[in-house]
């Protein structure tokens, strides 16, 4: 039997994408499950369906993340809803555009760091107490931070803010893990590389690019999803193992730390 069955977890931008795999791998892993949207409504809806059927429960609710207030807000509608918090996944992310170092303002760098680093700072502090709740009565909790392979890399032209956010977001999970882990909070993070059929990459990457990409890859083919979901869910059930402050790549080989 699962170790997440009974578990309960919060999702951030959780109806799209590799959100979306993540929610409904959770789901069927026996968890009861809070989605964060922005502007997927319709798949956050669709997704109730599927939970009915697991027998799980389940509710979304949208907020701005990038507003500490709203953050605020959506940790209490989801621990009302749940009744407390075993699980936090970070997902909320986007490159927002491509700029170059010298066209990138202030204005749009602050904006960057915001979603992509401030939303998972928001989000963990208005959650801290519930997950250390959990941690003293079920045995400990997981977070679960989403970065990128640009983190470990540097990311493809343009992707310089985004890059740098996404590699803050690994020291972040570093550091978050030794400091929480006397309480027994366990948080690690994901870095995934070139993952197909996902709104990032349909909007920022070009069909020829995303040839030269796969290409590259010594798997030979482009990530999914649920490829990321799935070591997702793995992260998430360690919440009273022995592996915490750790990166896992999933990037068909292209970067072997």
């Amino acid at each position: 039997m699962s170790k997440l069955v009974g578990k309960r977890a919060l999702v951030t931008a959780g109806a799209q994408g590799i959100g979306l795999a993540i929610s409904r791998q959770l789901l069927h892993a026996g968890c009861d499950v809070f989605v964060h949207y922005r502007s997927s409504a319709d798949a956050a809806r669709a997704l109730a369906s599927e939970a009915e059927k697991l027998g799980r429960r389940y509710a979304s609710a949208t907020a701005d993340l990038t507003e500490s207030s709203a953050c605020g807000q959506l940790v209490r509608e989801a621990v009302k809803f749940l009744g407390g918090l075993d699980v936090l996944i970070n997902n909320a992310g986007s490159l927002i555009a491509r700029r170059t170092f010298a066209d990138a303002s202030d204005d749009f760098w602050a904006e960057t760091m915001s979603l992509n680093l401030g939303s998972a700072r928001r989000v963990t502090r208005y959650a801290l107490p519930e997950l250390v709740a959990a941690a003293k009565s079920g045995g400990g909790a997981s977070i679960v931070n989403l970065s990128s392979l640009a983190g470990r890399k540097g990311g493809h032209a343009g992707s310089l803010a985004y890059a740098t956010a996404k590699g803050a977001m690994l020291t972040f999970t570093r550091a978050l893990a030794t400091e929480l882990g006397p309480l027994g909070i366990r948080v690690n993070a994901l870095a995934p590389g070139f993952i197909l059929g996902t709104a990032f990459h349909n909007t920022h990457t070009t069909a020829e690019a995303a040839r030269a990409t796969v290409a590259g890859i010594p798997l030979g083919r482009g990530g999914t999803a649920d490829d990321v979901a799935r070591a997702a869910v793995f992260l998430a059930s360690e919440f009273d193992g022995f592996i915490t402050g750790a990166t896992l790549d999933i990037n068909g080989g292209v970067y072997c730390a």
